[in-house]
């Protein structure tokens, strides 16, 4: 049986979020006692929701720039992906109603959970709990892009729901929580096309 025990949980930073330097013994299944060390993220839980309208045939997805792709080859940094944000403390289905008005400008009640998955499990602890939700032109009190006190800085897409699914096939989508969101929406036919 594996066992873990830590040793040290060394805070790095923690300016945004926290960065630990966390040395563990792990017990492997042969019995062997081995020493590792990980730095591990914690910018705590969040969640995402894929809005879409069946008889439109359409979605709203966002777009912003996202430091860490433009570190890693994004030459824009701009980034198209589904409405997400931290939980901040609140439930998930509170939070992404929250998110959804903030970032898309439409306040919707209903949502369902598709699913809750680790996104980036060998660093970061973060649980993304997954959502959709059907919208109609009704739900639209604002603009929508994000909180000026937090700088956000989001472009509202609403977009054919089978050209979405073509720029998740020629990597023009490449956000994992979307893909996965688009994809759910696609094996379980929400959309009417």
């Amino acid at each position: 049986m594996e066992t873990i025990k830590i040793v040290e949980a060394k805070v790095l930073s923690d300016q945004f979020y926290t960065l630990k330097k966390v040395i563990f013994h792990k017990t492997q299944k042969s019995g062997q006692q081995v020493t590792q060390v990980r730095e591990v993220y914690d910018r705590g839980n969040g969640a995402a929701i894929l809005l879409y309208n069946r008889t439109a045939g359409s979605v709203i997805l966002t777009r912003q720039f996202r430091m860490p792709t433009f570190l890693n080859g994004n030459l824009t940094g701009m980034l198209i992906e589904c409405c997400a944000g931290l939980l901040d403390q609140d439930k998930p289905e509170e939070a992404i109603r929250r998110e959804t008005e903030e970032e898309t400008g439409y306040k919707i009640r209903a949502v369902e959970k598709v699913l809750e998955a680790y996104m980036s499990p060998g660093s970061v602890t973060e649980i993304l709990y997954l959502f959709v939700a059907e919208y109609t032109k009704e739900m639209k009190v604002s603009e929508g892009g994000g909180l000026e006190e937090e700088n956000e800085d989001i472009e509202v897409l609403e977009m054919p729901y089978t050209q979405a699914l073509e720029m998740v096939r020629t990597g023009e989508i490449k956000d994992g929580k979307t893909i996965l969101l688009l994809q759910y929406a696609e094996l379980n036919r929400l959309m009417a096309c």
